[in-house]
């Protein structure tokens, strides 16, 4: 009797062989290189990560993804994520407050460009919307798109081996340094410091975006109330 000739494992999934393509990756970095062209250019009313959220939508969809197999999901122990995400933030703060940030002042002689939050000092009204926004558009929506979104994609580039996530981590967040441009060269190197830190917990922790949600949220919520209380270093 002759055996039956063997099928490969993936025919039935050629059609969509190009949802793992790395060239779909590189045209979704490419997109981003835009929507960051974009905003330089002022062509962006209100914030790029709303632009890179959607793409990152987008992009999940058309690859058959869910935001929960990247590390958004519910978690039983809520809790613990919770105090553990909230802790690692004030960490982050006193790290960047007493040690990378005034490092790098003393290194570049420039302290980090505040300028856009001037009207924010003493202003409870202007400082109830900065509340909103950091855990709307930084905590939660720099979170999904930088560290769920972006991180990912990189390390699918490289085929999702160990190395492939360190490259992640170095290269996802310099750039997410860069999207700061508006703090200076010391806010810029200062932030994506910051996000490689986000990175690494965001990997420590079996990629649970939770996490560095909480973090990232507390981390800027100190900061707020530093620039609102006029007790921020160099303001």
């Amino acid at each position: 009797m002759n055996k039956p000739e063997q099928i490969p494992a993936d025919a039935e999934h050629q059609v969509g062989d190009w949802r793992q393509s790395k060239w779909l990756a590189l045209a979704e970095f490419a997109m981003v290189g835009l929507i960051f062209l974009a905003d330089h250019k002022h062509l962006i009313p209100v914030s790029k990560t709303l632009f890179l959220l959607l793409l990152g939508w987008i992009s999940l969809r058309l690859r058959r993804v869910t935001w929960r197999s990247i590390g958004f999901t519910r978690n039983r122990t809520w809790l613990h994520i919770l105090l553990f995400g909230a802790g690692a933030g004030i960490l982050l703060e006193a790290f960047e407050l007493f040690i990378s940030q005034p490092l790098l002042v003393r290194l570049t002689g420039k302290q980090p460009d505040f300028s856009d939050f001037r009207d924010l000092p003493g202003n409870l009204p202007l400082a109830l919307i900065g509340f909103a926004l950091v855990w709307t558009l930084a905590a939660f929506g720099e979170e999904l798109v930088w560290r769920g979104y972006l991180m990912n994609r990189m390390a699918d580039l490289g085929g999702r081996t160990k190395w492939a996530w360190i490259g992640s981590l170095v290269l996802v967040n310099a750039v997410f340094g860069f999207a700061h441009g508006y703090q200076g060269v010391t806010g810029v190197i200062d932030e994506a410091l910051m996000g490689v830190l986000l990175g690494a917990l965001y990997l420590l922790t079996g990629c649970n975006l939770a996490v560095p949600i909480v973090a990232h949220g507390i981390q800027d919520t100190i900061d707020l109330l530093l620039i609102f209380f006029r007790r921020y270093p160099g303001m």
